[in-house]
């Protein structure tokens, strides 16, 4: 299959899970995160706020405030098909955007340089075990991580990894995979 095509079959299965089956994956993958290493060490984390067909990321970013980290949150730009990453403090700092997307806004809140995040969760739809990823489509997180000099984190289910990818020159693998199952290649990593 092509990457469009295992794109919309992934979202095939997510739009079919149970609201029961996803909140227990999420729960896993909340707890999962916070035990690994990077985590504990990071001082500065950079998240989303998920979407409907995303692994929600509330939880995620709740205990993070409650353990003291900053949380930074990105802003796309579609002009320039790039991401800045801004400190979240409060829901009340987000304006809904384009596709109904959840993002900062720019005049209530202080711009994170890249250097500074030293844990970045990547989202995506579809993983290989090298950390190759098949996204949504716009590239925003490849541009990225082309010179993100830190460590990088994708939760996703089980259901989610397969052995290899399509990857093309301008793909960039995250570092780690977690899974409700826990990290789905920790054999190549830190």
């Amino acid at each position: 299959m092509n990457k469009p095509e295992l794109r919309q079959s992934i979202i095939t299965y997510l739009k079919q899970l149970s609201t029961v089956e996803k909140q227990t994956i999420e729960k896993k993958l909340a707890s999962y995160l916070i035990t690994l290493d990077t985590w504990k060490q990071a001082k500065t984390v950079g998240i989303t706020i998920s979407q409907q067909l995303e692994w929600d990321t509330k939880p995620i970013i709740e205990t993070a405030w409650e353990e003291g980290k900053t949380v930074c949150v990105p802003k796309c730009l579609p002009k320039e098909k790039k991401l800045i990453f801004y400190e979240f403090y409060t829901y009340n700092q987000l304006e809904t955007v384009y596709y109904h997307l959840l993002e900062p806004k720019p005049d209530e809140s202080i711009e994170v340089e890249k250097d500074n995040i030293d844990l970045l969760l990547v989202p995506g739809l579809l993983f290989d075990k090298k950390g190759y990823r098949i996204g949504f489509g716009g590239g925003y997180y490849d541009r990225f991580l082309s010179d993100f000099p830190n460590q990088t984190v994708s939760i996703t289910s089980e259901r989610q990894v397969v052995d290899q990818l399509p990857a093309e020159s301008f793909d960039i693998p995250v570092s780690r995979i977690l899974t409700e199952n826990g990290l789905a290649n920790q054999g190549d990593l830190l």
